[in-house]
């Protein structure tokens, strides 16, 4: 088993992509986690650009790391100045990090036309860095920036960047496809070469715009390479940087002959990207690969019949070997598959009348515009709805909502329910933050007397989506309100040409699942 260095860049390359930032505390929580999981380096950032760099590393020395190693990153000397002069050079000793990361210019035509200085000055500034900084005690890795187009344009020249990294002190050299241009083939084929010429560790570190940084950075580890730098969950400049999280998982378990992480770290990659998501307040795409939340979902009629009799039919891992778990979702594309899958607690399989109705009522809902996907709780009232066992435990009677603005442009909403439970009719109001908000407080004062459970109940998040467009401001929205209580989170959902009313029937919903479910 051969063990691949994980060497994670979230922190200053994944920095870089659009609508990414990361606080000082976000930065040294995330270094933690990285580090819990059995991450080989953490790179926090480069010390010469910003404070809160500079600070992190402070702060990063007393950290208390089982494994990881936290990496400073720079720049190779400024031509035609010497290394003890240089001010960028300079702040990387400051930071005393243990590791040092040094990008430099690896192909002739960079070092020629972007560089403006000489291939020799250039294999010279690579020279000079690497050698203060191994001097000074400290691990070198040096980032052989634009490496690939640069072997396409004059290999000798790469290869002679790279020995002159090795030759002045440093422990490894990475191989990198800076403009994310480069196919899997050519990225084995030359990491092979390079491997196979220099006898010292080679890494690799991908960018995504052709969207194959994790397919180029898998290839380099099948031709030898011993690390793989990255970000989690692929951010990063422009398309991005190989997503570690994939990367991991197809080493840990698609690949052979790996050893990546701690022992079962991979249980927690979905934690890991969600944890990091978060961080940065970013939606989670429900599509990623082996942690999104549809990774392991399951729509069509023929693929849930075929996952119940054996999940290696549509599911190519267990979900829980990456901490993620799998979902079956109803729509008008579903079979009794799905219904009895999804309504297993309803007991409705051997039921086939009953399963025929409440297939029949999806697609008829989801024609008015409903979907059930994320909203569990709405459907299991539909199926009580067609089993006959749904008793509602109130009556909307009528509701009122008003919107008025003062001249200092203060906004006042109210809302005003009447119901009926029972015998009793309830008439509340309340105002509130919105209109949404004011119905909520004013169903709740209206219930809380009879229901007292739904003192527990809070909202957890609200969704608007308009259903057709073409219609502009006559069209129809869907609702989806989440709800929590002590022990569970569920979804309901409202359609209407009116947002108020749509959110009213979510609101609903919501209340009659969890009175539902607590009898």
């Amino acid at each position: 088993m051969r063990r691949i260095e994980m060497y994670d860049t979230t922190l200053r390359d994944g920095s870089q992509g659009e609508g990414i930032s990361f606080s000082l505390q976000d930065k040294l929580l995330l270094a933690t986690r990285l580090d819990s999981l059995g991450f080989d380096y953490v790179e926090g950032g480069y010390p010469a650009s910003n404070e809160k760099d500079c600070e992190f590393f402070r702060r990063a020395r007393e950290m208390d790391l089982r494994q990881a190693r936290v990496c400073a990153f720079g720049m190779t000397r400024r031509k035609n100045i010497a290394a003890e002069e240089d001010q960028g050079l300079a702040s990387l000793l400051d930071s005393q990090a243990r590791a040092i990361t040094i990008v430099g210019k690896s192909s002739a035509f960079q070092a020629t036309e972007v560089l403006r200085t000489s291939r020799e000055e250039n294999l010279a500034m690579i020279t000079d860095s690497i050698r203060l900084l191994h001097d000074a005690g400290r691990e070198v890795i040096f980032d052989a920036e634009h490496f690939f187009d640069g072997w396409k344009h004059d290999s000798g020249y790469s290869m002679a960047a790279l020995r002159a990294a090795l030759e002045a002190g440093a422990r490894m050299v990475v191989l990198c496809d800076t403009n994310g241009g480069s196919m899997p083939e050519e990225v084995g084929a030359v990491t092979a070469e390079v491997v196979a010429a220099l006898g010292a560790p080679v890494g690799i570190h991908c960018h995504n715009d052709c969207g194959l940084a994790v397919a180029n950075s898998l290839a380099a580890v099948d031709a030898g390479a011993a690390q793989v730098q990255g970000t989690i969950n692929g951010f990063g400049e422009r398309c991005g940087n190989a997503d570690l999280i994939s990367v991991i998982a197809n080493l840990a378990l698609k690949k052979t002959g790996y050893r990546v992480l701690r022992s079962n770290s991979v249980e927690y990659l979905t934690e890991l990207s969600r944890y990091v998501y978060e961080i940065v307040n970013m939606n989670y795409p429900t599509q990623q690969p082996f942690v999104g939340k549809s990774a392991f979902a399951h729509k069509g009629g023929m693929h849930v019949s075929g996952v119940a009799r054996t999940t290696a039919s549509y599911e190519h891992i267990d979900p829980q070997s990456v901490g993620n778990e799998r979902r079956v979702l109803v729509s008008e594309l579903s079979g009794r598959s799905n219904i009895v899958a999804v309504a297993t607690k309803h007991n409705v399989q051997h039921d086939p009348k009953l399963m025929d109705r409440i297939l029949a009522k999806v697609v008829s809902k989801e024609n008015a515009g409903y979907q059930y996907e994320a909203a569990q709780g709405s459907f299991d009232l539909l199926v009580k709805e067609c089993a006959g066992t749904f008793r509602p435990h109130f009556e909307r009677l009528n509701y009122h909502v008003t919107v008025e603005t003062d001249g200092n442009r203060h906004t006042t909403t109210e809302a005003t329910v009447k119901i009926r439970i029972g015998d009793d009719v309830r008439h509340e109001v309340a105002e509130g933050d919105g209109p949404i908000n004011a119905l909520d407080a004013a169903m709740r004062k209206a219930l809380n007397g009879r229901f007292p459970a739904l003192a527990n109940v809070k909202l957890v998040d609200y969704k608007v989506r308009v259903i057709n467009s073409e219609a502009a401001t006559a069209a129809g929205v869907r609702v989806v309100i989440e709800s929590a209580d002590e022990k569970e989170v569920w979804g309901t959902v409202g359609v209407s040409e009116n947002v108020i009313e749509a959110s009213w029937i979510a609101l609903v919903d919501s209340y009659e699942y969890k009175l539902c479910k607590d009898e």
